[in-house]
């Protein structure tokens, strides 16, 4: 069954991994030359150096696994510090935009609040001249007609 001198063709589905293409290629061809093909010629001594070695292969790509697994995750927390920084900045613009927007309407504010106590004042000496024009005006006529 896998007696033959071809060499062995793993077709394993590629999923989404984040490996670049190249380091798949590697991988798989690592993967290939670490698993001898068994020739009919082999002797049950060279089998059972290959069951001792089997685990020293699991070990390694364990490692490679473990090296592969600490790559993506470096290179997941260097993009979200990246996009945290890019966050950063962004809300630090807007901040500021933000604070420049504030001290335009509180100067406007005082602006009018200033104009509408100068207008209330004016309003009350204004009414208080009315006041004394409506007073001389009824003394003129009670002078003019008195009963």
């Amino acid at each position: 069954m896998f007696c033959s001198d071809d060499p062995v063709q793993l077709q394993l589905p590629v999923l989404e991994t984040g490996f670049p293409y190249g380091e798949l290629e590697e991988l798989l061809s690592f993967l290939q030359s670490d698993n001898p093909t068994v020739s009919p010629n082999n002797s049950g001594s060279e089998g059972s150096n290959r069951t001792l070695s089997s685990p020293d292969d699991r070990k390694r790509r364990r490692m490679m696994s473990n090296r592969e697994s600490a790559r993506r995750s470096r290179w997941r927390k260097k993009k979200h510090l990246e996009d945290t920084t890019n966050e950063l900045n962004q809300l630090g613009a807007e901040n500021q935009e933000l604070k420049s927007q504030l001290d335009y309407v509180a100067s406007r504010f005082f602006a009018v609040q200033a104009e509408n106590e100068r207008l209330r004042s004016e309003c009350a000496s204004l009414s208080a001249r009315l006041s004394d024009l409506h007073w001389i005006l009824l003394a003129m006529q009670n002078h003019i007609n008195p009963r």
